[in-house]
C-alpha cells in the first residue's frame, strides 16, 4: 500500500503557492507525483471541506490492498488549510501537517467577510458573512492521537500567533521555527522533514 499526501492551500491562496509547487517538484524528482493531490480550494469552508474529504477518501480506496488503512493519508494544511487539515485527521484517522495552521479560524477571517482577489490568479471572490458559521462547524475541541500531527510554526508570523498553534497541538511533534514568516519563506529548509513525516 501507498502512501498518499492531500495539500491544503489557505485563505487566497492556490496549489500554485510556492509551498505546493515545492512539494509538488520534490516527490516528482522522487518518481511520486501519483500520490500528491492538492486541489483548489472554494471560499466556502463547508464546499471546501466535503471537496478535500472526497479526495481523501479517493486516495484511500487507490491502492488494492486490504483495508483501509487511514494512516498511508498526509493531509499537509496550510494557515486555513491547516485548520481543514486538523478535522480530517479526526475525521478519517489520518495523519496532519499542520503549517502555521488557524488555530481559531473563524474568529481571525471576521475581518475577512468582504470582496478579495486571489493571490496567484487575481480573480475575484467573496467570502460571506455564512462562511464563518461554516468556520465554526468545522473547529474540532481537542485533537486526538496527537502523534499523528507534525506543527511547523514560525515565531516571526506576521498573520496569526504560534503561541496559540503551539498550545493548540501541546504534545504533538513540532518544529517551532525561529523568525520566518506566515508563508514560511524559508520553506526549502523544512521540507525535508516534512516529507519525511509524510512517507514515513
Amino acid at each position: 500500500m501507498k502512501n498518499r499526501i492531500l495539500y491544503l492551500h489557505g485563505f487566497r491562496s492556490s496549489p500554485a503557492s510556492f509551498k505546493g509547487r515545492m512539494m509538488e517538484q520534490a516527490l516528482a524528482e522522487r518518481g511520486l507525483s501519483h500520490i500528491w493531490a492538492a486541489p483548489q480550494l472554494p471560499a466556502s469552508p463547508k464546499a471546501a471541506i466535503d471537496l478535500a474529504l472526497g479526495l481523501a477518501q479517493a486516495q484511500l480506496k487507490e491502492d488494492d490492498g486490504p483495508g483501509n488503512d487511514a494512516s498511508r493519508l498526509t493531509v499537509i494544511g496550510s494557515s486555513l488549510g491547516g485548520y481543514y487539515a486538523t478535522w480530517l485527521a479526526e475525521k478519517l484517522g489520518c495523519k496532519a501537517i499542520l503549517l502555521n495552521p488557524a488555530v481559531h479560524a473563524a474568529r481571525d477571517l471576521t475581518p475577512a467577510v468582504g470582496e478579495h482577489r486571489m493571490y496567484h490568479s487575481d480573480a475575484p471572490f467573496t467570502f460571506l458573512p455564512e462562511y464563518l458559521d461554516e468556520l465554526a462547524a468545522l473547529h474540532v475541541d481537542t485533537p486526538t492521537r496527537l502523534q499523528r500531527y507534525f506543527l511547523v510554526a514560525a515565531t516571526g508570523d506576521e498573520v496569526l500567533d504560534w503561541r496559540e498553534m503551539r498550545e493548540r497541538y501541546a504534545g504533538c511533534r513540532e518544529h517551532i521555527v525561529q523568525g520566518s514568516d506566515h508563508g514560511l519563506s524559508n520553506f526549502a529548509e523544512l521540507l525535508p522533514e516534512v516529507l519525511a513525516f509524510a512517507l514515513e
